[in-house]
């Protein structure tokens, strides 16, 4: 890809809005080394990376990146024999501490089964490296500097220290408090001039003290002198100085050596880091222009839904969608200034550039993105002064340029073609450069004031006329794309609406030429088509809603009138059960009565005419049959496939197909219960999404493991408010009633940081210093309310 035409589409911006998203230098640097790739491969892998790192946001919030210095110079220096400072060795254990919690944080994403399989991967190659971070950590403060516990004859050496400066204060103290001092000392303190303990002695009482003179104020009236008397306890404290510098080196080059083992290792750490960082910060950016993940292809296809210039504020851009690559592989747009032509070339051209290096981009989901092997930009007034070039001149050079590389797998934009000549000629320039173009298979998009390219697109196949909506009443472009509709020119009309003499513009019109009137008149009644067409487009929209409803509210009505059928045969054939039943139990009392008679008095009653009036009353019980419920016919329906999501209409329930068990039967499954079900009772709803359906929030709760303390000691300042504001949302998660957090003593600015966030938190109670026992004012108590 060309600097030139990176430039050319500001792709250099998006690296510095990028460079705002990554947290350590080496994702700042990895970030502005970003370049688009031609490999579709690669970019389909730069798109994964960058889609699981926005997945991780989603549904973390942010990835701890914290501490994380380029450690690569201090290592490369231990590597060749050099002494790495302590400042230096505490970067290189707070990388690696860095590291350590990010593997941390990753695997907790597995345990809770978030995939990101590609930067697990990439961070299954991060070394730990504890002990090389145990050994400087033993050594090294977190503020930089050499602990006494980093060897035993340091801490002896200092110890030795302190007590020699203990006796040198107390000889001078004395010396302060004799009756004499206050005439002889300009001020009654002990101070320090070349190292060595002095005091301020009055210039005429030099000779009191004796000793060595090591400085004198500026108006020379007082002297910094060293008394006879601790010359000797000062010689004494020098040596053991530098004997602890001495040692102080010896522990150094020992901890560089160390570094130096591991090079290879810390070379690999800083490569994975920026790599995670720079990925991080692709994902911010994503969701700070609501980016979402193209589908890519090799073919030169583009489909963007809704694309916005990612450059151009949101309260301001225009979404339109854009085609290309498919049904036509051209497109020329026609229309008059500021119209918004250069921001659809540029819209494009910076989206391909965006999608092809991992970027996520401004567009709605199902958008689709081609990976071309080279993009040419001719855009803007590049007229060269030193060259003497016309701005013509300077367009033609950049297009011969074009047209010696350009192939198939181009996308070439083209800004006002063959204009800054005579018309006529231009116009004829610009079709053969397009006929040209076209040939060679490149995918092209040309903006030109030419009326002689709005029929460009009705004579070629592969190539559609665009324009820039213009309303005429209110003087303003819409700055809306509309593809297939070329420009028309709203001279005229504007003229008019500013008020202009009518009979001025009508015998403008006499000076047109009849072919221009008709082609003016054909693009006008095609925009009115448009219009209309998207007018009908829309209410045609609202019919089908209310179509739906109202045949959706039917199949309840006649649902609920045979349910309600059903009901009241149930109750009527109960009912007549009842009354037969009861002359049922007449009739056998009567039977029993006659069988009687017949007996005792020899009535002629025979059997099987009893037994025939019997049949005949049980045959009077009715018998109750469902009336089926029957569903109003559907409109001709899509094929149901596995996984599609349906309505049970006998159960007006949602539930999933699974598996089709027979010509007209469906297993389905409903919740927890698995059914099968005839074809005839399903309703499609939708077809099963192809992103991850697992659940966008994971919320911690008091089963969740929270530590009741949290260490930031080594943490910078920044990193350390984040980690506390993270820290306490977990601990009320947790139900925790209180927790301690250790900030160490040092300088004060991370303790009175944490304190002033902590108080002004509405679920804090109260916080306090740690007692004795507690780490002291190196540790804060936090109580929830």
């Amino acid at each position: 890809m060309q600097d030139k035409v990176l430039r050319t589409l500001e792709f250099h911006k998006i690296k510095e809005e990028l460079l705002h998203y990554a947290t350590s230098s080496v994702g700042k640097e990895a970030a502005g080394a970003l370049r688009p790739s031609s490999d579709l491969t690669e970019v389909q892998n730069w798109q994964e990376e960058t889609e699981e790192a926005a997945k991780i946001i989603r549904l973390r919030g942010s990835l701890p990146l914290g501490g994380i210095f380029d450690i690569r110079p201090q290592a490369k220096r231990a590597q060749i024999g050099g002494m790495i400072s302590p400042t230096e060795l505490m970067e290189i254990a707070s990388t690696i501490r860095a590291g350590r919690v990010l593997s941390r944080f990753f695997e907790d994403l597995a345990e809770q089964e978030i995939e990101v399989p590609l930067l697990q991967e990439y961070m299954s190659t991060l070394n730990p490296l504890a002990e090389l971070q145990q050994k400087i950590t033993f050594a090294i403060s977190e503020h930089g500097t050499v602990l006494d516990s980093a060897s035993d004859t340091l801490r002896g050496l200092r110890n030795q220290l302190r007590t020699n400066e203990s006796r040198v204060r107390e000889r001078l103290e004395s010396m302060i408090r004799s009756s004499n001092a206050s005439k002889m000392l300009s001020d009654a303190i002990v101070t320090i001039r070349n190292d060595r303990f002095v005091l301020p002695v009055k210039q005429e009482y030099r000779s009191v003290y004796g000793g060595i003179i090591h400085d004198q104020s500026s108006s020379g009236q007082t002297l910094f002198i060293e008394p006879e008397a601790i010359v000797q306890l000062n010689n004494s404290l020098q040596e053991t100085r530098v004997k602890e510098q001495m040692e102080i080196e010896r522990i150094l080059r020992e901890l560089s050596s160390h570094v130096a083992a591991y090079t290879p290792e810390l070379f690999q750490n800083v490569k994975v880091l920026g790599h995670i960082d720079f990925v991080s910060a692709k994902a911010k950016y994503a969701k700070a222009i609501k980016g979402t993940k193209p589908s890519l292809n090799d073919e030169g296809r583009i489909k963007f839904f809704k694309a916005k210039h990612p450059l151009i504020s949101a309260d301001e851009v225009v979404a339109n969608d854009i085609f290309l690559g498919d049904e036509f592989t051209t497109i020329v747009i026609t229309g008059p200034n500021t119209g918004g032509k250069t921001v659809t070339l540029k819209t494009t051209g910076l989206c391909t550039l965006m999608a092809q290096s991992g970027l996520q981009i401004p567009v709605m989901d199902g958008s689709e993105a081609a990976v071309f092997e080279d993009i040419f930009a001719d855009i803007g007034d590049e007229q060269s002064i030193e060259q003497s070039l016309s701005t013509f001149s300077s367009h033609m050079v950049n297009i011969v340029d074009i047209l010696k590389k350009v192939n198939h797998r181009s996308l070439v934009l083209f800004d006002e073609l063959g204009a800054g000549t005579d018309p006529q000629e231009g116009a004829a320039l610009a079709i053969s450069i397009l006929d040209e173009v076209y040939q060679r298979g490149a995918r092209v998009i040309a903006t030109t004031h030419y009326p002689e390219l709005k029929a460009y697109g009705y004579d070629r196949e592969g190539v559609i006329n665009a324009s820039v909506e213009f309303d005429v009443e209110s003087l303003r472009p819409t700055y809306k794309l509309l593809i297939g509709v070329p420009g028309r020119s709203n001279a005229f009309e504007i003229s008019k609406r500013l008020g202009l003499n009518e009979h001025v513009i009508e015998n403008a019109r006499s000076h047109i030429g009849e072919d221009t009137n008709k082609v003016e008149s054909m693009i006008a009644s095609l925009e009115e088509s448009r219009k209309q067409a998207e007018e009908e487009e829309l209410e045609a929209a609202d019919y089908l809603k209310q179509a739906e409803r109202l045949h959706k509210d039917l199949q309840q009505q006649v649902i609920a009138y045979y349910e309600e059928k059903d009901t009241l045969m149930d109750k009527a054939a109960a009912e007549a059960a009842a009354l037969v039943e009861k002359a049922r139990e007449e009739a056998e009392a009567v039977i029993s009565e006659l069988r009687r008679m017949r007996v005792e008095k020899q009535a002629d009653v025979k059997e099987h005419e009893l037994i025939d009036a019997r049949k005949r009353l049980e045959d009077a019980v009715p018998e109750r049959k469902k009336t089926a419920v029957k569903v109003p016919d559907k409109p001709k329906k899509r094929e149901l496939r596995p996984g599609d999501e349906v309505k049970v209409l006998t159960f007006g329930q949602k539930g999933q197909l699974l598996e089709k068990t027979s010509n007209q039967e469906w297993l389905v499954q409903i919740g927890i219960l698995k059914m099968k079900v005839k074809e005839a009772d399903l309703e499609f709803l939708k077809a099963p999404k192809e992103k991850d359906t697992k659940p966008l929030t994971t919320i911690k709760g008091k089963d969740y493991h929270v530590s009741l303390e949290l260490d930031l000691r080594g943490e910078r300042y920044e990193n350390a408010l984040s980690r506390v504001e993270k820290y306490v949302d977990d601990a009320l998660l947790a139900g925790y009633p209180r927790v301690s957090i250790i900030h160490g003593k040092g300088t004060g600015a991370l303790r009175q940081g944490v304190q002033e966030y902590l108080k002004n938190h509405r679920s804090v109670k109260r916080i306090r210093f740690g007692e004795a026992g507690e780490g002291g004012t190196g540790v804060t108590v936090v109580e929830f309310k």
